[in-house]
């Protein structure tokens, strides 16, 4: 099959309608699952476990069991809330230790690792990106099943059903996943990782029938046994077997104690909408506070995709950012100011003139959280529920561990801590990472619900902010909103704009003195979303992904 050009999407989409369910994420088969479920009488929180289980096994490349779920949600009755499943640091990981067992690690023959780092101080040791000192606890099993049992209508049992259908049976590969899914091939090095993810020890091409049997066993497991064989019977053996025999600290009782949230969420109103996001540790007040000081700054008042409107909206992200990086980690372990308040974004937006700053940068050094990869899904149901739920293993197949026999990838969130003992983000035990994910929920009207997210690292808060201009500033479709090119600041200072990006824009945003790139538009996200304005469900996909959206 001939390679798809990734760097062009010119197909025309439009949003669709529906009445009773609707679904949107990165992956057909996915959506279909999700579909299904709504078909056989769940509600959208049964739809979203069974779609979000779906993707582990479709879109492999950017989640799996061994990673974290989160959910923001308006349920019928009027109730907003939000679910975090997500694990810290095991209990014996101090910064001591895991910098002396990085420093013993040898960077060649049976442990060959990405992880392994070039020098033997301890004290010269960084946070690595891959292998076992990477692995926090995973909090997605348990998500899912604390979803089912409290939001919705089914048993887990009869959600993962096309999830194993689709690992026993097999699937063909679509055009991003099969792009992403190359990567496996230099970052699995173990026998067990090659052989659950690769096909004659090469990544599966566009098009090919894949089948993910390990995989599929264990959701099988999860299906008679419940979530709790991951965290304490026979699964949670393998995960700490394949951590512990390559160094790492994390152990049965580590994944046993791990217990799912139900935080408040944080909201701010930007020109008349409501807007919830997750609190930290999660970076959901990184869009409140950039939603606030453009705000200030007026910067919706601009023409859509002006010169103007981009300097404002990405010099209030640059406040944004700096402020976030430098406070949101677990709240258990640190406080942070009032970031998503206006009398916080008011000060913050005095700091904005008309020429780019360029004093203000990222506060979390080599986080390796700015291209992280992520899937979301979204859906609402004829009886008012609208979910936004997203899963991810941190950057694409995580770690590089597979545990054991299981195909059950394991994640790397732990590469966002820092081994500097002075950082608000260091490594503690059990303390929760940083993270990047943040579905989001918002009231546009009366009766006019949203449930959305933009997949991809630190492009998240940036991807909520601009759909959330799109709709409520420039009056676009749901379609249209998440079609808009984009831009992103980067780590560097640098302002990245997609390729078909207007050029005259662009180059009026280099007369104000930013920085201007020009980056993939796979870098720019991966937005989903589904509304239910009085009744009439819509829905709609990113265009930069291989999803579609559906409803019925």
């Amino acid at each position: 099959m001939a390679d798809p050009d990734l760097d062009r999407f010119t197909s025309r989409r439009s949003t669709v309608y529906g009445r009773r369910g609707a679904v949107a994420t990165s992956q057909p088969l996915a959506a279909e699952a999700g579909i299904r479920s709504l078909r056989q009488g769940g509600n959208a929180f049964d739809a979203a476990v069974a779609t979000a289980a779906a993707l582990n096994v479709v879109e492999p490349t950017s989640t799996g069991l061994g990673g974290d779920v989160f959910a923001l949600y308006r349920t019928a009755d009027g109730e907003v809330g939000a679910m975090r499943a997500c694990g810290g640091a095991p209990a014996g990981a101090t910064i001591e230790r895991v910098r002396e067992a990085l420093a013993e690690a040898e960077p060649d023959g049976d442990t060959d690792y990405p992880w392994a780092p070039e020098t033997d101080e301890p004290d010269d040791v960084e946070m690595p990106m891959h292998g076992p000192h990477t692995v926090t606890v995973p909090g997605t099993a348990r998500g899912w099943e604390a979803t089912a049992r409290e939001l919705g209508t089914k048993p887990l049992s009869e959600l993962l059903e096309p999830a194993i259908e689709y690992a026993i049976e097999g699937y063909p590969v679509s055009e991003v996943i099969a792009s992403s899914w190359s990567h496996a091939e230099a970052l699995f090095r173990t026998d067990n990782a090659r052989e659950a993810y690769l096909v004659d020890d090469r990544a599966p091409e566009t098009g090919e029938l894949v089948t993910l049997p390990k995989l599929g066993r264990s959701m099988q497991k999860i299906a008679e046994e419940g979530a709790d064989v991951v965290y304490e019977g026979e699964i949670a053996g393998e995960i700490t077997q394949e951590v512990q025999s390559r160094g790492g600290f994390l152990s049965v009782e580590d994944l046993a104690d791990f217990e799912v949230e139900w935080p408040e969420p944080v909201s701010t109103t930007y020109n008349g909408a409501e807007v919830y996001e997750l609190p930290p540790n999660n970076q959901g007040l990184i869009a409140l506070e950039a939603l606030n000081v453009a705000a200030e700054l007026g910067a919706g008042d601009h023409p859509l995709e002006s010169p103007e409107c981009v300097h404002y909206f990405a010099e209030a992200m640059k406040r944004a950012f700096h402020d976030g990086h430098r406070y949101i980690t677990d709240p258990d372990y640190e406080d942070h100011p009032p970031l998503g308040s206006q009398s916080w974004a008011k000060r913050r937006a005095e700091t904005v003139g008309e020429e780019a700053s360029d004093d203000v940068t990222f506060g979390v050094p080599d986080a390796n959280a700015e291209d992280a990869d992520t899937v979301l899904l979204t859906v609402a149901d004829e009886a008012g529920n609208v979910v936004s739920y997203i899963n991810s293993r941190f950057a694409g197949f995580g770690s590089g561990l597979v545990a054991g026999d299981t195909g059950i990838a394991l994640q790397n969130r732990g590469a966002s801590f820092s081994l500097d003992p002075d950082h608000p983000n260091r490594l503690e035990p059990r303390k929760r990472p940083f993270h990047t994910l943040i579905p989001a929920v918002a009231r546009l009207g009366p009766d006019d619900w949203l449930a959305f997210g933009v997949m991809g690292g630190y492009m998240q808060p940036q991807g909520h902010v601009q759909v959330l201009s799109n709709l409520v500033d420039y009056e676009l479709p749901l379609q249209a909103a998440l079609d808009r090119p984009r831009w992103r600041y980067r780590e560097s200072g640098e302002l990245a704009v997609e390729p078909h990006f207007d050029s005259d824009v662009a180059a009026k945003l280099v007369r104000r003195g930013h920085d201007v790139r020009i980056l993939q538009p796979l870098l720019f996200g991966g937005a989903q979303a589904v509304r239910n304005d009085d009744g009439v469900l819509s829905a709609a996909t990113e265009p930069r992904k291989d999803g579609n959206a559906q409803v019925f």
